[in-house]
């Protein structure tokens, strides 16, 4: 029965990828996604003309040439920079910390002065050994930044007190002493003209793909289809949870369309308050630059995670990772599967790490 090279589940980045690098070594691929379209996370629904980013945010980044260039053999990238705005009690921040910030809290102009008053806050209410998120920021930022950009939003984000959240959360805080609001430092960065679907199409080109085929409900038969599977589900949900279920922060998309050309005048506006639910509002034609006379807006709210929704940020404490190791061990017994992505490897990646982490593994496999 075996009719393909290689099975592969979830038509994300990583799955995409591995097909495309697949199909140029002469190698035949079926790729399937039990969601009815390709494309995984960076899949964008074109509504009246507007890209939107359907499962939240995605602003491609990377300082890798290599990588950089991979993708832009499939799209052509705008100039886009990631400048998002904070609104904490009815007051606007520039993201990430820098002098502008610094200006809106204190009213400072220079970056002596900035310097001054956070080490005074570090040194008041830091801690040497850190052992929660609320210690760390403290320890990093200071009180002032602490609770006017971080506490509320973070706890929103988690669901729970950030004093009960493990430190290793925030190793480190962005912290600029100039007047610079591009969120990210690395060199290329951008979004594809006309979406990231034609990354994603560039990909699969010539490549057969099922959509709606949910893996688990016929997974002997389609493993039966090819020689060796690529999956890039949820590890524990391939074993059968049979080491407990990870567990992660899902996300929840509420989007509106409206009869204006400018809703919020930024592509990104988080929402510190607690009274707030929602932690941002994604308008997306500004990372397109579009002149339409109307506007599609997205207020995302964070969410307890259960099987029946999407796990979007894996909840990497210590119970959580003793069981992955587990799930590590097992899949190196099964050698005619290879796992990679964000659910399979439990671990949160950029786009940028995505690829390289399929690009990587493709070289392992045709070495």
């Amino acid at each position: 029965m075996q009719k393909y090279d290689y099975l592969i589940v979830g038509a994300g980045l990583f799955g995409s990828v591995f097909a495309h690098e697949a199909k140029k070594k002469g190698r035949s691929c079926l790729v399937i996604d039990k969601r009815p379209h390709l494309g995984g996370n960076v899949y964008c629904e074109n509504v009246d003309g507007i890209n939107v980013h359907k499962y939240g945010a995605h602003i491609f980044h990377t300082n890798d040439k290599a990588i950089w260039d991979y993708v832009n053999q499939f799209a052509e990238f705008n100039n886009y920079i990631n400048s998002p705005v904070s609104i904490s009690k009815g007051k606007l921040y520039n993201l990430p910390f820098n002098m502008n910030t610094f200006y809106q809290l204190w009213g400072v102009k220079t970056p002596a002065e900035a310097r001054e008053i956070i080490s005074k806050q570090i040194e008041e209410y830091g801690v040497k050994n850190p052992k929660n998120l609320e210690e760390q920021a403290l320890s990093l930022i200071g009180r002032d930044i602490y609770e006017t950009l971080i506490k509320e939003y973070t706890e929103k984000q988690w669901g729970r007190k950030a004093s009960e959240l493990p430190a290793f959360i925030i190793k480190r805080l962005p912290v600029r002493y100039t007047f610079d609001n591009n969120y990210f430092n690395d060199k290329y960065q951008g979004i594809p003209v006309g979406g990231y679907n034609k990354i994603i199409d560039g990909l699969l080109n010539g490549i057969e793909t099922r959509t709606n085929v949910d893996f688990f409900k016929d997974k002997q038969t389609l493993e039966s289809l090819a020689k060796k599977v690529v999956f890039t589900g949820k590890i524990d949900e391939y074993f059968n949870y049979e080491f407990g279920k990870l567990e992660y922060r899902s996300l929840r998309f509420e989007n509106e369309q409206l009869n204006t050309d400018n809703f919020q005048g930024n592509a990104v506006i988080n929402y510190n308050d607690s009274d707030v639910p929602y932690t941002r509002i994604i308008e997306h034609k500004h990372f397109e630059f579009g002149k339409q006379k109307h506007t599609v807006v997205t207020k995302e709210y964070p969410e307890q995670w259960t099987s029946k929704k999407e796990a979007y940020y894996p909840i990497n404490n210590e119970e959580n990772q003793n069981k992955f190791k587990q799930y590590k061990e097992k899949s190196k017994t099964r050698n005619k599967v290879i796992f990679g992505g964000r659910l399979a490897e439990y671990k949160y990646y950029d786009m940028h790490q995505i690829i390289g982490s399929a690009l990587q593994k493709v070289k392992t496999e045709f070495s």
